[in-house]
């Protein structure tokens, strides 16, 4: 089981972020990746659905021998982990949530602002981490319809991009934000443009380090760790293979196998 695969699923391409982590740290490990890029964005899709999403897409990736998996979605995460931690103990998940522990430990100004998809921010879950970590700083939400569909696309720089980005991030600002929690798995790669535009004293903060740490921990416990040689990344899809394949290179990762997924 040491050379099994890690399976890394997301709504679409934002888990890339994370997969990348996963890569630096744990570079032996072989990989399969599956963007639900048919369905996207999760954040404005009911929590019933997407645990049924979960639940297919775990189930493909037992059927592919994986040895742990990788929730690289904090929409889905929020909807689904519970679920697929019932349905299948012995196997090693980790989720995703955004970083408000962190966040609120670093923060100097007392303020921090949150950048995230509409479930996540209306989400029992936020709400619970809000009441257990930021009750001594004052939290700025804003939801950010409109961006995970351009990261999909492969847009990181255009001028409507860089309009839509401001205008969720000057409102973080105006409150006196000094650390911004990137609350989405798409948002990491928006980090050169939102640094172009905010000044360097401003924390971003994410969580893909974090969760490619508590991966290998869980690994490790088990002794699941691989020792390599890795083989290289298996992607699945569920809208257009060409389309994936084609932001795949856009966003910096090697595209390797790109196949349809069907369930």
């Amino acid at each position: 089981m040491r050379e099994a695969p890690i399976a890394v699923f997301d709504s679409g391409v934002g888990g890339l972020s994370v997969l990348a982590e996963i890569q630096r740290l744990l570079p032996n490990e072989s990989l399969l990746y599956l963007g639900d890029c048919g369905h996207i964005p999760y954040g404005e899709k009911t929590p019933e659905f997407i645990r049924q999403r979960c639940s297919v897409m775990a189930g493909f990736f037992r059927e592919q021998g994986a040895k742990a998996l990788v929730i690289a979605c904090n929409t889905a995460t929020v909807a689904g982990v519970a679920d697929l931690r019932r349905d299948f103990p012995d196997w090693p998940i980790v989720g995703m949530e955004p970083a408000v522990k962190p966040a609120a430990a670093a923060t100097r100004s007392g303020v921090v602002g949150v950048l995230a998809t509409t479930g996540t921010l209306q989400s029992a879950k936020f709400a619970a981490l809000l009441d257990r970590f930021a009750t001594d700083v004052r939290v700025i939400t804003q939801p950010c319809p409109g961006l995970v569909e351009r990261i999909e696309s492969g847009d990181l720089h255009s001028p409507e991009l860089r309009a839509l980005l401001k205008h969720y991030v000057d409102p973080l600002l105006a409150n006196g934000c000094d650390t911004i929690i990137l609350g989405c798995t798409h948002y990491p790669f928006l980090k050169p443009m939102l640094k172009s535009m905010i000044p360097e004293t401003i924390s971003l903060i994410d969580t893909g380090a974090a969760v490619a740490r508590q991966l290998q921990r869980l690994l490790a416990q088990r002794d699941l760790l691989a020792e390599g040689p890795n083989r290289p990344v298996r992607f699945w899809t569920s809208a257009d293979p060409a389309s994936l394949r084609k932001t795949l290179a856009l966003l910096g990762q090697v595209a390797g196998e790109v196949e349809k997924f069907n369930l």
